[in-house]
């Protein structure tokens, strides 16, 4: 328990004041409904592409593409950057304080706001993308990790950083893996007020689609190592290129399809957090 006196007492009882208004947890909202979005977006590409109707693969920057090609797509655009700003900021809150009181800061807890730093870190680049799709900028690449791999590879010591990272990237899908398989996160939605219907489709959708996204997560670690074993940047795959993968093995559109499911469950699963997320203490 921090004492009166602590020095990160006065920090932290202006995060709370802050994290209890109604704003804030709208924000947050928001921002699981934008995520949703463009995961239901990737998902629904990648389904079309799996059975031949004109879909493709692509990452979350793809999807952000999409939306801005849409009749008053700068407008949706718009409401969409602002939600991934709110969750980057939720993600912030979450590394450097205790939001939602989980307890003593331990090995688990370190490795959870570290998680939630990468978060906040790589939405951050999701919103900027955004923003600059917005100004008419094309926004960059679809595949930013190749170009990121390629200067890794060049500094001191980079093969291994970037084999540490693949390694990290698959220990995430590990975990992701036994989160759908504990359904732990049923702790995180307001079960009490959904009817039993919703729960079960809101927990199946869950479990599905956190295990579609921790196996692309496999599939990228899995690459990031490759490329650091190859000493060869260009075989890194994001997401989008974790997908074409996919659709290239034997029974390949079988597969990209039940994974094109997967992520769009997770799409469905982010807005119900948008709906039902348990904001304990805000």
């Amino acid at each position: 328990m921090t004492k009166p006196n602590s020095p990160i007492e006065p920090i932290k009882q202006p995060i709370k004041q802050v994290t209890s208004h109604l704003w804030f947890k709208r924000l947050a909202r928001l921002g699981y409904a934008a995520k949703g979005l463009v995961y239901l977006i990737v998902g629904l590409l990648a389904s079309a592409a799996a059975i031949g109707t004109g879909g493709r693969t692509t990452d979350t920057s793809g999807a952000l593409k999409t939306i801005v090609t849409q009749p008053f797509g700068k407008f949706l655009l718009s409401i969409v950057t602002l939600g991934i700003a709110g969750y980057v900021l939720w993600r912030l809150v979450q590394t450097f304080f205790d939001p939602e009181n989980r307890g003593q800061i331990n090995a688990k807890r370190i490795v959870q706001r570290f998680g939630y730093a990468c978060s906040a870190i790589g939405y951050t680049g999701l919103a900027l993308t955004a923003v600059k799709l917005i100004m008419g900028s094309p926004g960059g690449d679809d595949e930013p990790i190749e170009d990121w791999t390629i200067y890794f590879l060049a500094q001191p010591f980079g093969r291994w950083l970037v084999a540490l990272g693949g390694i990290m990237v698959i220990g995430v899908c590990i975990a992701f893996l036994f989160q759908a398989y504990k359904a732990k996160f049923r702790n995180e939605l307001k079960l009490d007020e959904m009817t039993h219907n919703e729960r079960i489709w809101a927990v199946s959708f869950g479990r599905f689609g956190i295990a579609a996204r921790g196996f692309v997560f496999g599939i990228i670690g899995s690459f990031l190592v490759l490329a650091a074993i190859q000493i060869d940047g260009s075989e890194a795959r994001g997401l989008g290129g974790a997908l074409t993968v996919l659709a290239q093995q034997p029974f390949g559109s079988w597969i990209l399809g039940i994974v094109a499911l997967g992520l769009t469950a997770y799409g469905i699963y982010s807005v119900i957090q948008a709906r039902y997320r348990r904001f304990a203490n805000l």
